[in-house]
């Protein structure tokens, strides 16, 4: 990384959500004295690991990237395996991690920030280890919205019950998937509304099902869509949860290409229909749907 001096942000940041853009735009604001901003973070499957298995994530790797790089703008990313630090004390962490490999002057955490082998070591031992290894310790206090703090397992909460709206609140902006189109069964083709399907990553949270109003990016043009999130209960044999989108208006190949698709409001449940006439009047409904909410 050079010898410029880091200011770095440490955390989980699942979601990059309101509290967890408090910390990165504390490190962010030290470019004024000289310092790149960083962010250390932990891969996504971490959250698997803190709970359980019980809370999927709510961004892959590469989503959680576009939001650092390209929204936030910060100068570098650093992820690396779990296994490779997980071992380390904290005052390894400290003067190995922080000092050594990314030449931290200035760290930024939350006050729930944990660290090191067993996440036996917090916001105060940081700021000793700041002492002794040379770095500022910047802990950032948990940040209020609507009367209660902003974190990601109140998020989410929101995404399984479809309320998109307050999550995009917290989140302070639309959540999006980003990830390759597939193949799918072709079903929309023979009822002239063709799809993309997105499949949701291995341990990813797969918000409430049903039909969401959402636009979707196709190289660099913002279309309107309609995206169902479930398991297709109308077509027999699919299980598998997936996003399928209809973008209005457009006909292209997208096959193989990475499309980002931002959700707007939840319109409705997933439901069964028992043909596929009805399924397409409903498509209708909901483009139509789509179209006022936009």
């Amino acid at each position: 990384m050079g010898s410029k001096k880091t200011a770095v942000a440490l955390g989980l940041f699942d979601g990059v959500h309101l509290g967890h853009r408090a910390v990165i735009n504390a490190a962010l604001a030290q470019r004024k004295n000289g310092l790149s901003a960083s962010v250390f973070t932990f891969e996504p499957d971490c959250v698997l690991r803190k709970s359980g298995g019980a809370s999927g994530y709510i961004y892959t790797k590469s989503e959680k990237e576009i939001l650092l790089r390209e929204q936030i703008g910060v100068d570098d990313i650093v992820s690396p395996l779990f296994e490779s630090f997980c071992g380390l004390t904290g005052e390894e962490f400290a003067q190995e991690i922080l000092c050594r490999q990314i030449g931290a002057a200035h760290v930024c955490c939350g006050n729930d920030f944990r660290f090191g082998k067993n996440a036996a070591w917090g916001a105060q031992e940081l700021m000793e280890f700041g002492k002794r290894f040379g770095f500022e310790v910047e802990v950032v206090g948990a940040v209020e919205y609507g009367g209660s703090i902003v974190s990601s397992s109140r998020i989410r909460e929101l995404l399984l019950n479809g309320d998109i709206a307050s999550a995009n609140e917290l989140l302070d902006s639309a959540y999006f998937i980003s990830a390759e189109v597939t193949d799918g069964n072709h079903i929309g083709r023979t009822i002239d509304f063709p799809t993309i399907n997105q499949d949701f990553a291995e341990g990813q949270l797969v918000l409430r099902y049903g039909v969401y109003s959402t636009l979707t990016n196709v190289g660099g043009k913002v279309l309107p869509s309609v995206t169902n999130v479930g398991v297709k209960p109308t077509i027999e044999g699919v299980r598998r949860p997936l996003a399928e989108t209809h973008i209005i208006g457009y006909s292209g190949d997208l096959y193989g290409k990475n499309v980002d698709v931002c959700f707007k409001s939840f319109i409705r449940p997933e439901m069964k229909f028992g043909s596929l006439d009805e399924l397409k009047a409903q498509i209708k409904a909901d483009i139509q749907a789509a179209v006022n909410i936009s």
